[in-house]
């Protein structure tokens, strides 16, 4: 059973920076995917990056692609998730999300682990 541990969300002024992290444990298998997803009030869940961890291959939403990057510590099992030039509009809850795939999903359901979610604002 892979459990997810979250930290770094908070409150920023637009333009602001934030670094999110995502601890693992349990996992069992190299062939694993990380990443995260976020949801606004009354909006749906959505993919913002995800990492393939034993090919080391990232993707990014179109809409965070340039702002946020996705790394990883491989010794600690720990997903970073830097954002840069925070806009309102990304204001949402943020969940750390893993599954055992050699490629990562950009579909929720597709993910088996979820942390418990840490809050990102973004003040106009």
């Amino acid at each position: 059973q892979v459990q997810l541990v979250e930290s770094g969300g908070g409150l920023v002024q637009a333009g602001g920076s934030l670094r999110l992290s995502c601890a693992a444990s349990g996992r069992t298998s190299r062939d694993y995917a990380m990443g995260w997803f976020r949801q606004a009030p009354g909006k749906e869940r959505e993919f913002v990056a995800a990492i393939s961890w034993s090919i080391g291959v990232t993707s990014y939403a179109d809409s965070v692609k340039g702002r946020f990057t996705l790394s990883r510590d491989n010794a600690r099992d720990t997903v970073y998730l830097q954002m840069n030039s925070l806009r309102p509009e990304d204001t949402a809850v943020y969940y750390c999300v893993a599954t055992y795939r050699l490629i990562a999903p950009r579909k929720s359901n597709e993910y088996d682990y979820w942390g418990q979610g840490t809050q990102v604002t973004v003040s106009s």
